[in-house]
């Protein structure tokens, strides 16, 4: 693995990642992104996934919280955040770090 990047997630909001040489795997539903993820996991080290199809592959994507590769991150799509992917990254750094550096909000 030599850090290569993907993007999984639908409509055409995937594309500009190609230009910026993501590799692009198109997704209409939950079951397709499942098996991409499943067949590009080994291959790939980064992973963006559109929130809407991670919203409903959390359990699933929860097997991947414990290796090191690849690190699937959910992302907001076209039709904006639904804060999902914040609340994840919020989650992982606080198991990693014991304490929230980066969005503690007083």
């Amino acid at each position: 693995m030599t850090g290569k990047t993907a993007i999984v997630g639908n409509g055409d909001g995937i594309m500009v990642f190609k230009a910026a040489g993501v590799d692009t795997f198109p997704a209409e539903d939950e079951k397709t992104a499942k098996e991409i993820i499943r067949k590009i996991a080994k291959e790939y080290q980064i992973i963006f996934l559109m929130e809407e199809l991670a919203l409903s592959l959390t359990d699933f994507l929860k097997r991947f919280d414990e290796e090191p590769y690849p690190v699937i991150l959910p992302i907001p799509s076209a039709s904006g955040s639904t804060g999902y992917g914040e609340q994840t990254l919020k989650s992982a750094m606080e198991r990693a770090l014991g304490v929230d550096i980066l969005f503690n909000k007083n």
